[in-house]
């Protein structure tokens, strides 16, 4: 039930034509088409989108503060489905510095569990409420150098799903490997992806900040 099968959506420019990749993972009972609907109000002209879909329309079977075994082996699944998209761009000649991964919630979480873990130099990563995974974190897991990529985290301030403490614990380790971390906090914003926060990412990700 939890090994995921391979299933990844496309849309936006053709690899021949696009000057930048962006892998965009949905949340926890969502799905590819749901977070492709998102590029509408992102700046991703010319980008190469790449979607893939969760077995079930689920990453992982339970929190992302649960221990990680509990939620194997669904999520080393999920972060193979990762590795297959950010491939699928260098293979069609987007090369990893012009590569973003998008994500919301559950996708945040695996979108930064899967960068820390190969940390590089990205384009870009944008986690609409998100935190590294697992009860507590396994700091050997994440290795490389971001090499000063931006990685934009934004939540409420009081999210029933994603606590403060895991985002600003998530935010050191990306600084620690050298990631430019910013982190917006919103006074009772609901779990859901607000136009402040798609304004931010264009600000702070998309618009200006083009590593391709």
């Amino acid at each position: 039930m939890y090994i995921h099968e391979k299933q990844l959506i496309q849309a936006g420019k053709s690899a021949a034509h696009a000057s930048k990749a962006v892998v965009l993972l949905h949340g926890r009972g969502s799905s590819a088409p749901g977070i492709l609907s998102l590029a509408r109000h992102l700046q991703l002209d010319e980008a190469l989108l790449l979607a893939p879909q969760a077995t079930n329309n689920s990453w992982y079977p339970y929190s992302f503060l649960a221990p990680v075994a509990d939620n194997q082996p669904a999520l080393d699944s999920a972060l193979a489905l990762v590795d297959d998209a950010v491939a699928e761009a260098t293979r069609a000649g987007i090369p990893t510095h012009a590569v973003y991964l998008v994500g919301f919630s559950q996708g945040a979480c695996l979108a930064l569990e899967y960068v820390a873990r190969h940390a590089q130099p990205y384009g870009g990563v944008v986690a609409f409420t998100g935190g590294l995974i697992g009860e507590s974190l396994n700091f050997g897991n994440y290795t490389g150098d971001f090499e000063g990529t931006p990685i934009l985290i934004t939540s409420g301030d009081n999210d029933p799903h994603v606590p403060l403490h895991r985002i600003e614990e998530s935010a050191t380790v990306l600084r620690d490997l050298g990631a430019a971390v910013i982190t917006e906090i919103y006074p009772g914003k609901p779990h859901s992806i607000s136009p402040d926060e798609t304004l931010l990412a264009n600000e702070t990700i998309f618009g200006g900040n083009d590593r391709g």
